[in-house]
């Protein structure tokens, strides 16, 4: 299976009509359909690490503010306590705890509804423990690679530059740094040179403006530990917006 990381953006593109949803969907008709899903959110923080092991996971609307057309989507998927247990099974160092009470936060559902509508494919989601730093995220996820084989779809969802101080309801145009990032992280992508960005506090002072907190860019690190030697890297949805890239990216397909 590939992997791919999904820049999410606000969680009304789960339920309005814009370009960057309609490309969820047609991502979810491309892909090979997966015997499950395996959804590292940047909504889902933790210390120590967790991995979601409820049969019927509930939708949670992690958020307020929003239209009651949002907190009206539920995401009936079925959870999958065997594959919970096969990652905490697959990763020796850290150890995963599993915990049958958590749901799916708006980081997956909101990506995976207009992906996979029919909600007939199971789903368990990883917590990010957002206190280590990108290297230890980066070893953890290597330990998942088996789960490509084995008909498992990794998303991440989150954003590689996501400053909220910054972001404006009315604003469509990048601001500089943040497309400066966007564009530095792509380029690092693209030549496979993923070590200079496991430490993406020491990139610059863009750096400082793009992530000031680590949860929305860790996400990336963990679909890109999974990718292989001969695996083809695309983007998609290369927009910024004011201060949130919605860049994502596919591996391996």
């Amino acid at each position: 299976m590939p992997a791919v990381f999904i820049g999410h953006g606000s969680p009304m593109n789960a339920v309005e009509d814009n370009a960057w949803r309609r490309s969820w969907q047609t991502l979810g008709q491309r892909l090979p359909r997966p015997k499950a899903i395996l959804c590292v959110s940047a909504h889902w923080e933790t210390q120590g690490v967790y991995v979601t092991s409820s049969e019927k996971p509930d939708t949670i609307h992690d958020f307020r503010g929003f239209p009651k057309a949002l907190f009206d989507v539920r995401y009936r998927a079925p959870g999958s306590p065997a594959l919970a247990r096969r990652v905490a099974e697959l990763v020796s160092t850290p150890r995963v705890h599993l915990d049958p009470q958590r749901g799916l936060d708006h980081g997956a559902w909101s990506v995976l509804q207009p992906m996979y509508p029919e909600a007939d494919i199971p789903v368990v989601q990883l917590s990010l423990s957002t206190l280590q730093p990108g290297a230890w995220h980066y070893d953890l996820a290597r330990q998942l690679q088996p789960l490509r084989d084995e008909g498992v779809l990794v998303v991440g969802t989150g954003n590689i530059v996501h400053n909220l101080r910054y972001w404006r309801p009315d604003q469509t145009a990048p601001l500089d740094w943040a497309q400066r990032f966007d564009e530095d992280i792509a380029e690092r992508i693209a030549a496979g040179h993923h070590e200079g960005m496991l430490g993406y506090e020491t990139l610059g002072p863009d750096a400082l403006l793009a992530v000031p907190s680590p949860e929305h860019y860790l996400p990336l690190l963990y679909v890109l530990a999974l990718q292989r030697e001969d695996d083809t890297v695309e983007f998609f949805n290369e927009d910024v917006v004011g201060a949130i890239s919605m860049r994502s990216v596919l591996v391996g397909a």
